[in-house]
């Protein structure tokens, strides 16, 4: 059983950066998959970022540029830098692995971004 726990969401001003992270209780460089979700109110889920086994990252077309995720193998930990914020950014942020394919997810962290 795979868990997941986000942290770091908050309430930042337009143009602030916040650093979320994701923990995990096993060992994430074996896991196949781990990413980012948002869902803002209102709205459907959408996918914000992703980083392989290997190391490769994509991130959506939206947040391109502002937001890059990244990994400490060490620590279990995976986080999403995420500068320039806009209020169009306030949802909660999801985390997601997927490990021998099955997907788990965090129970999320909300970041609000207002002025």
């Amino acid at each position: 059983q795979v868990q997941l726990v986000e942290s770091g969401g908050g309430s930042v001003r337009p143009g602030g950066s916040l650093r979320l992270s994701c923990a995990a209780s096993g060992t994430i460089s074996s896991y196949s998959i781990m990413a980012w979700h948002r869902q803002a109110p209102g709205k459907q889920r959408e996918w914000v970022a992703i980083i392989t086994r290997d190391g490769t990252t994509n991130h959506a077309d939206s947040i391109k540029g502002r937001f890059t995720i990244s990994r400490d193998n060490a620590k279990n930990t995976v986080y999403l830098q995420m500068n320039s914020l806009q209020p169009e950014d306030t949802a909660v942020y999801y985390c997601r692995a997927v490990y021998y394919g099955t997907t788990y997810w965090g129970k999320g962290t909300l970041v609000t971004v207002s002025s």
